[in-house]
Order: structure tokens, then sequence, then C-alpha cells
């Protein structure tokens, strides 16, 4: 049932927002006259490369720096791009992805080797379910480039402050995953474009209800300032990325 879903709501997004993606692709194109499509290596499932297709939203060559994270203010990022962000247009094209079979409309968010690298043993379990566009981790830190804003060094904080909630959460899901949650989650992501607070709240109903510890309950509210903490599976802070 789930391959269903995918299959059904990845053709019928494909074809309802292909108008926008359209007009979209275009003005990528014509910032640069280069391809508005950016090819992404992820790991997905059973540590299998795939390429994950993404609109572009920053400049040519910008995966050559090696810095992996992305903050808000990222000189890369194109005035477009900025646009694309904002309105997580990137993330649509991944329905390709979908309709292939790499992925699925819910799951964890697929990563780089040279993230999943440092993966924990615990860790690794996220990498035994299809990687999906949306999942409780994704509403919950939507707002993952203002986090790193300022930083000086996104991928070290990003490890520290980001990755040990959203690993937590993936697992979490991993374990609790059904059909209706998938639902749920994938209508609380379209929310969480309107009104994230409301989306937010959504998220903390289902974490409640699936009796998660309540450090992951008071984090999920994102109401106290993140601190940085260990990934699950280590007593110790990522100290180097």
């Amino acid at each position: 049932m789930k391959r269903i879903l995918d299959i059904t709501a990845a053709l019928t997004g494909l074809l309802l927002l292909s108008p926008i993606l359209l007009i979209v692709m275009v003005l990528i194109w014509r910032q640069d006259f280069h391809s508005p499509f950016y090819i992404a290596p992820r790991v997905g499932k059973t540590e299998k490369i795939f390429n994950m297709v993404k609109l572009r939203s920053m400049i040519v060559g910008a995966d050559k720096s090696g810095v992996d994270s992305t903050s808000a203010m990222d000189p890369r990022i194109t005035p477009i791009g900025n646009f694309v962000r904002k309105f997580k247009l990137d993330e649509f094209t991944q329905l390709w992805n979908v309709l292939k079979g790499d992925m699925s409309l819910v799951g964890p968010r697929p990563n780089v080797k040279r993230e999943t690298d440092l993966y924990t043993d615990i860790e690794k379990k996220l990498l035994s379910a299809r990687p999906g566009i949306t999942d409780l981790a994704s509403i919950v830190f939507s707002d993952e480039n203002e986090i790193l804003k300022d930083s000086r060094d996104p991928d070290l904080d990003y490890n520290q402050l980001i990755r040990p909630w959203k690993s937590r959460l993936g697992i979490l899901y991993i374990d609790q995953r059904s059909l209706w949650l998938d639902i749920r989650l994938i209508l609380l992501t379209a929310v969480a474009v309107i009104n994230r607070g409301t989306a937010l709240e959504g998220v903390n109903k289902i974490l409640t209800a699936m009796n998660a510890p309540a450090d992951i309950i008071r984090v999920s509210r994102r109401k106290d300032k993140l601190v940085p903490f260990p990934p699950p599976g280590s007593d110790a802070v990522v100290r180097l990325r």
C-alpha cells in the first residue's frame, strides 16, 4: 500500500505542479544558462547510492566547496535559489525519484556519503528504509537554514545541533511507521508551508501518542535553544567534521 500511495501521489503531484516547475526551470536557466537541475548523489536504502533530482538553487559548481550543510546566508545560493528554497520547490522534483523507487514520499531524508560514513551503528538503521521527501524531522527542522545562518562551520554545527535529533526522529519513524502515519505527515508537511506552529503541534501530538522519549518531544516543540548533543549510539558530542 505504501508503494501504491507513493506512485499515485508522485504522478498526481508532478502533473499538477508541472506548470509552476516549468516556469521556475526557465528562470533558473536564464540566470546563468546552465541546467536548472542539480543531480545530487545520496545514500539510499541498504547504502545504495542514487541520484536525487533537485531544482538548482546554487551557483554552478557549489558542491565543489566541500561544504554539505547550507545556511540561509550561504553566498552560493542564487537570487532565484532563495525563492526556490523558501517554497521548497527543490523538493518537488524528487517526486521523480519516488516514481523510480529510489525514494518514498515519507522516510528519513537522504544524506551525502560523507555524512552517512559518520553514522553510529544505531544510526545505520536509517539506511534500512527508503529515504523520503518528508518525515518527522523534516517538519521539526524545516528551518535548518536559519539555524545555521550565522554558523562559521555549518557542517560541524549541523552534526552537533541537528543531526542528533534528526536521527532520533528518523529511527522513531522507522520503528512505528504505518500508512496512516505517512498520510498524517504528508498533510502536516503541507500545513508547515502555511503555518509552521500548527504543524509542530501536530508533530508533537504524534510523538506523544507514540510515547516518544520526553527529550525528543521537548526538542521537537522547538521552543528551546538547540545545544550540542551526542548522536544516538554515542556518548560524545561530534567535535570534528
